[in-house]
Order: C-alpha cells, then structure tokens, then sequence
C-alpha cells in the first residue's frame, strides 16, 4: 500500500508539473530571424509613371525589407540597381553593408523619370551587379543569389531571353508588378514556381505589405512563434530552433501538444457566428478553394449544437447570396460539406451591400438568430469596394455585433479598419498571400471565443505548493527515495 502511495504521489507531481494542468501565462514572443547569406539585387522602376510619392513607397518598401536581414560582408549583401530608360548602379554588393549605411543609401535614391528598359536592366544585373568585380560571391550551396525587380508598367524592350540568362546564371528572381503592369511579363522575368515568385498589388501605396512575404523568404532559422509559423492555438513559447505550445492561464493543452481546452466556456460558449466572403472575380477559383479552407478551420474549433455555436455562411460579389442560415446544420461535419460545395460567384465586389444584409438578414431571428445569444461576424475580401461600406459598418456595430475585418492582396486597409470592432488593431487581419491566411484563421479561433467561467486553479497550486515544501523538507534531511522503497520492501516482506 505505502509503494502504491508514493507512485501515486510521484505521479502526480509530475502531473502539477505538466504544463497542461492549469495553462501557462503567455510567453514574450520573439523577434529575431536569422537570414541565409544572399547576395540580394533589388531592381526597381524609376520611370515617369512612376509618379515622385509612388518611388517614395518603392524606398519604404527596400528599406523594410534591409531592416529584416543579417547585412554584413559575410552575411547577406546589398545591391540597387535603378532603371528608367537608362540604368543607374545606387549600390554594389562590394560597398559599404551595415544596416545603417543601407538605409541611408536607400534615402538617397532618386527617380530618373524616363522610359522603362526592364530588360536592359536585368542584363545590367547579370553582366555587372552579381559579377565579382562588384562584389558577386562566387556559387555555393550555403548562399544564394536574388533579385527583385519591381515595376509597374510594360517594358520597352524583352525581358524573356535576358530573363532565363539570369535564371540559368543561378539568379532566383522575384517579380513584382504595380497597377497596370503586364502580368505576361512578370510571369516571364521570374522563377519557378511562379505563384512563389510572382506578386501584385493594386497600387504603391499597398507594396510595403509584401515587406512581410520577402522577410520569411529570406529566413533560415527564425523565432517561429514571432512569424507565426506554428501550430499553437494559444501560446507559442520559443525554443532554440523550434517551439512548444501552452496554455493562458483556465486552460489545459490537449493530447495533441497544440489546443485548449477550457473547463466551461471557450469555444463551447453559446455564439452566432456568420462569415460574410468576398467571391468577387479577382479572388481567383484556385484562392477561393483556400478560402473555403480558412472557414472549416475556424469551424474546426467550434462546438456546435443548438445550445453552443451556430454557423451561417454569405457570399457576395455584384450580389449577395446567403449560402446557409444560422442554425441549419448542427454539426461540424455538415457545415464544412456545405462549405466545401459552396459555388464561386466570380463578380463585382459590393462590400457595403453584403454588410447591409448581414445586419438586417443574417442576424434576424428568421434566419436562425438566437435572442441574448453574442453575434460574432467575420468578413473576408481581398480588394476595394464598389460601393460604400460606413453606414452598414456602423450599424453592425451599433447592434452589438463584433465585426473582424480579413484582408488579402488588394484589401484596402481604411475599409478593413472601418469594419472591425474596437478595439481594431484585435479585429482585422491583413495577409498580402492568399497562401498564409490558415495563420489568420489560428488567430481568429481563439478571438471568437467568448469565455464565461475559465477553470479555477488557485487550490490545486496551493496543493502543489505543500507538495512541494514536503519535498523540499525531505530533501534537507537527506532522505533518500532509495531508503524509503528498501523499508517498504522490507516491510511487506515481513507481512507476508
């Protein structure tokens, strides 16, 4: 009996040791990211569409991506080349790699307001920008070479031919493209695979939110808990080279090592939840199958039933079709097969209209609205609007719903902050890759969770805090667990 009460004891310490018994408090996430060594060329359109306060955002955009390496001679170097009609070298890969001296070059920079020679350019890159004579290491397997060409307009000469030269002399090129640019000739000039190397923004003023894409590209080791690479629900704590999960504090990790789970309340708690998505023609079939991914996984983390969550689901374009009510599937399993039939609209984008039926349809009672029960509503869109969003914005706020904003690509961020609830900085989302809103949708699961009672743990530390102090009070007086088992042993040998 006594060996049975020591196992006991042992097992659970180790149980009041544990991480999952009561949660973790959140741990400070990290913010270092340790980059391969690259010589890295950005070539970037200074012609005369490329108005003064627009080649102002191309700089911004440069110097946001500098801030995120390792520069250094043995590290990753920076190269600038400047094109219009004429190339203009702004910086070599031999010269001066401090961050600062970086960025003030960067400053520097002025436009040349010409035409737009993007082959001339690139041939410029090859022949002179990645040669040793400025500074070009010569080909390892531990670095790499890229360039960055950004532009906005159709070239005055090829880019093809010059383009595959560079490919094939080992050059990794990513294309950005900018308002009416030729999309043909940036699927041209950049590598394989093109969905990694090719981007576009709808204009200058939304290119700095590429900065985050070419910060994880150029990442080798990274604080994967600061980009959002992992697969914690709640807390990610950092490790040197990986992570682990945990839990805030009334909440327990489950068997996995990535959720929670919390003794009342949580995802379990009564909600009615509506998607509002964005099915507009510039979504694309390919990114709208991922959006219907980013729904089931936030459905995922719900509980749904007649008394927990209820889910209903909208699309709109030119027009607004509701796809499924609250309440008319009441399990997971049909909710996500709706969701995965779901048709694309491919239309117009009538942001402004969609958030007027959401409040006067999706949350009336006839549509499976539950009286008292919170109304959470996450819209998604990835461009602006073709009409005008404030009023239904801020009706579906003045109604109490909580409102969360998710854009992609083109989203206009004055419109996403117009949607979601204060406080805004928790209640909008923007990714500039259609790829990466799965993190968007990690984060969403536990915003939507409205929490009522989290688990008490205040006597069980107390517990563990005697526990503890026994220990400790054995320890002093060096007895030994060894000791304690022979007595034991020896004892039940005399009983039996």
């Amino acid at each position: 009996m006594a060996r049975i009460c020591c196992a006991l004891l042992l097992s659970l310490l180790l149980l009041l040791h544990s991480p999952a018994a009561c949660g973790a408090p959140p741990q400070p996430r990290g913010t270092l990211c340790r980059t391969k060594p690259t010589d890295l060329v950005f070539i970037i359109d200074s012609s005369r569409s490329v108005r003064p306060h627009e080649f102002e955002k191309i700089k911004v955009f440069v110097s946001r991506v500098i801030e995120a390496l390792d520069v250094g001679p043995n590290a990753t170097r920076v190269g600038i080349i400047n094109y219009a009609s004429a190339v203009r070298s702004e910086l070599a890969l031999q010269g001066p790699q401090s961050k600062a001296a970086l960025l003030q070059a960067v400053r520097r920079i002025q436009p040349l307001s010409t035409g737009t020679m993007t082959g001339l350019a690139i041939q410029f890159a090859v022949s002179r920008a990645f040669s040793a004579a400025e500074g070009a290491r010569a080909a390892r397997p531990d670095f790499k070479k890229v360039a960055i060409v950004v532009t906005d307009g159709r070239p005055q000469d090829g880019v093809q031919d010059v383009s595959a030269r560079a490919r094939a002399a080992g050059i990794e090129i990513f294309a950005i493209g900018v308002g009416r640019v030729d999309m043909g000739t940036l699927r041209q000039m950049a590598s394989e695979p093109l969905d990694e190397h090719v981007d576009y923004v709808e204009s200058y003023s939304v290119i700095e939110k590429l900065t985050h894409k070419f910060q994880e590209a150029f990442c080798v080791v990274s604080d994967l808990c600061a980009t959002g690479d992992h697969d914690c629900e709640q807390v990610c704590v950092s490790t040197p080279g990986a992570y682990r999960c945990a839990c805030r504090d009334g909440f327990s990790l489950n068997s996995d090592g990535k959720t929670c789970t919390a003794c009342n309340g949580g995802l379990g708690s009564a909600l009615d939840l509506v998607f509002l998505i964005d099915g507009s023609k510039s979504v694309r079939p390919e990114n709208f199958e991922l959006v219907k991914k980013f729904i089931n996984q936030i459905v995922d983390s719900l509980e749904v039933s007649d008394k927990q969550a209820q889910v209903g689901l909208v699309q709109y374009s030119s027009s607004v079709r509701q796809e499924f009510p609250l309440g008319q599937f009441k399990s997971k399993k049909d909710i996500k097969a709706a969701v995965k039939k779901m048709s694309y609209m491919e239309k117009g984008t009538m942001t402004g209209q969609a958030l007027k039926y959401l409040v006067d349809s999706s949350f009336s009672v006839i549509n499976g609205a539950r009286p008292g029960v919170p109304k959470v509503g996450i819209v998604f869109t990835d461009g602006r609007s073709q009409d005008y969003i404030s009023d239904a914005a801020k009706k579906a706020k003045d109604s109490g719903f909580r409102m969360f904003a998710v854009g992609v690509g083109n989203a206009v961020e004055d419109e996403l902050r117009e949607i979601a609830s204060e406080p805004v900085a928790e209640h909008y989302f923007y990714t500039a890759d259609f790829r990466t809103i799965s993190k968007i949708g990690k984060k969403l699961q536990m915003k939507i969770c409205v929490e009522e009672d989290p688990c008490e743990c205040k006597s069980i530390m107390k517990f563990q805090t005697k526990v503890e102090e026994l220990i400790n009070s054995l320890q002093q007086k060096h007895i030994l667990w060894e000791s304690v088992a022979k007595r034991i042993e020896a004892l039940e040998n005399k009983i039996i």
